[in-house]
């Protein structure tokens, strides 16, 4: 898939099975952890879910799945929104613009770097 993202390419004088440094520098950090990266692709594929499907999808704690839900609202690449179903507060989650940019353009290093790779 082509997300139209540009990567800059270290020169190859490299063996090639060498990872170039330059494609590894630029993997978004708030993003590449394992269970926010998970959450990225949860959303991106679902486009709105609950904390409680994200936690029943990803099998983590209420207290891990919300650390790192924090950290992707502080960055702004996720949107929250809390309301009462009945009597029980209930908090979704959708990936926001600038998220699914980062997600897209996180996506595109990994293809490239898997595409070297072959």
């Amino acid at each position: 898939m082509a997300y139209g993202c540009i990567v800059n390419m270290a020169t190859k004088n490299m063996s090639d099975d060498v990872i170039q440094l330059d494609q590894l520098l630029e993997l978004d950090k708030v993003i590449h952890e394992r269970v926010r990266l998970g959450i990225m692709s949860a959303l991106s594929a679902s486009k709105k879910l609950t904390f409680n499907d994200i936690k029943q999808v990803l099998k983590a704690t209420d207290g891990n799945l919300g650390m790192h839900l924090r950290m992707l609202e502080k960055h702004e690449y996720i949107e929250v929104e809390k309301k009462f179903v009945g009597r029980k507060p209930q908090t979704s989650y959708q990936i926001s613009e600038k998220g699914q940019k980062a997600f897209r353009h996180y996506i595109c290093i990994i293809e490239k770097l898997v595409s070297e790779l072959k």
